[in-house]
């Protein structure tokens, strides 16, 4: 038998991919599954961007680019940052990914390792823990509760570091959990740190635009006592419908730039050249799609939490940002995958089950409102039926 390293023992996976595995294969067999599992907008890609990458293509952009990203990309996002948030962005600083998980992969990487400790979100995306533990460094989970609204509390977060601390995740819009945390909050946890110097900070703000009720997403990027430290994950997979395109981007600070793009080109050379043209078209054409797109996560946010409000058992807080609702099943006498696990092979409903997300996450679901109204509602009565007539097994 091949011997591998220890560490791979450690790596975990995300089990929305598997869920989605599973969905497609009972619809191969012709059952009518409807999934709220995978966290993709159900939306097309805006037309401008396609025809950019197309025209792209057309004009022979088919050959490798830097590892940082090409010069007019890396001009644009910094150029959006300022216009969303008003910061100064260098764009030597800013690094595109394919995709978000790179820049959390690097970030861990550069931070994580044995007796080294790594805070992160729970629940909270699932690679977060994984890779921190695939490097061997002590994952520390900071609560994320219901009771504080899905927002993580400074307080609590700053009580958990110590002189082992090396790297701090905070993810706000969250996922699962839709929590949006409040600068209030915000300005306390900054606050806090400018007592642990030593401790980098990595800031998910995948979701920065999908906000709802009013409120406003606090990037971190406004806090200039961290600016040296900080590490923002961003990119175009939600805001523009483009997840298949593998496209994000990340700021990082000083040195640990260079360090990025040296793991670039180890791990993956560049991104895609045309979809990198395509990420111009996005960040400086209309911005109408975007819009229309959140006011329908928007309506379709209502329509989740008052249907989950209604079935036996459940309770769901108002999610104030990104596109998922995270129910509270506690008093339906189901554990969460088991549920998650029936409701999918025998109501043809696809969910991801809290514990997926961490170890707070027992006793929630989740579910992604990146489908149709129409396809919610029916999934919300295949939900009822099943808790009104299926008793925890």
């Amino acid at each position: 038998m091949l011997k591998t390293i220890a560490a791979f023992d450690r790596i975990g996976e995300e089990n929305a991919f598997a869920v989605l595995a599973r969905a497609n294969a009972l619809a191969a067999q012709g059952r009518d599954i409807i999934n709220l599992g995978i966290g993709q907008p159900d939306f097309r890609t805006p037309e401008h961007i396609v025809e950019a990458a197309i025209k792209a293509l057309r004009d022979g952009h088919h050959g490798y680019t830097p590892a940082t990203g090409i010069p007019a990309l890396r001009e644009a996002v910094a150029a959006d940052l300022h216009r969303r948030y008003k910061v100064e962005v260098s764009p030597d600083s800013v690094m595109i990914m394919p995709g978000g998980k790179p820049t959390m992969f690097m970030s861990i990487m550069m931070f994580g390792e044995p007796g080294a400790e790594i805070m992160y979100p729970d629940p909270g995306f699932p690679i977060y823990r994984s890779m921190i533990e695939f490097t061997g460094a002590k994952p520390v989970p900071v609560p994320i509760r219901e009771e504080n609204g899905f927002a993580f509390s400074a307080e609590e977060t700053l009580k958990l570091i110590t002189p082992n601390t090396r790297l701090l995740i905070l993810n706000s819009p969250a996922n699962p959990t839709g929590g949006v945390t409040p600068k209030s909050e915000v300005d306390r946890l900054v606050a806090g740190l400018e007592q642990w110097p030593d401790v980098a900070i990595m800031s998910d703000e995948i979701y920065d635009q999908m906000t709802y009720d009013g409120e406003t997403h606090v990037c971190l990027l406004t806090y200039p006592s961290i600016r040296d430290r900080l590490i923002l994950l961003n990119g175009w997979s939600k805001t523009y419908a483009m997840t298949g395109w593998r496209l994000g981007y990340a700021i990082f600070p000083g040195q640990l730039y260079d360090y990025a793009r040296k793991l670039a080109v180890n791990l993956h050379s560049c991104v895609n050249a045309s979809a990198q043209y395509a990420g111009i078209a996005a960040l400086t054409g209309p911005q109408d799609a975007v819009a229309r797109m959140v006011a329908e996560f928007d309506s379709r946010r209502k329509v989740v939490v008052a249907g989950l409000n209604k079935l036996p058992g459940v309770s769901c807080a108002t999610p104030k940002g990104a596109f998922y609702a995270f129910p509270n099943i506690k008093n339906t006498g189901w554990k969460a995958k088991a549920l998650a696990s029936t409701l999918l092979e025998d109501a043809g409903v696809a969910i991801i089950g809290g514990p997926d997300f961490g170890i707070l996450g027992e006793g929630y679901v989740r579910l992604s409102y990146a489908n149709s109204t129409e396809n919610i509602l029916k999934a919300l009565g295949r939900m009822g039926e099943f808790l009104a007539s299926r008793k925890a097994a």
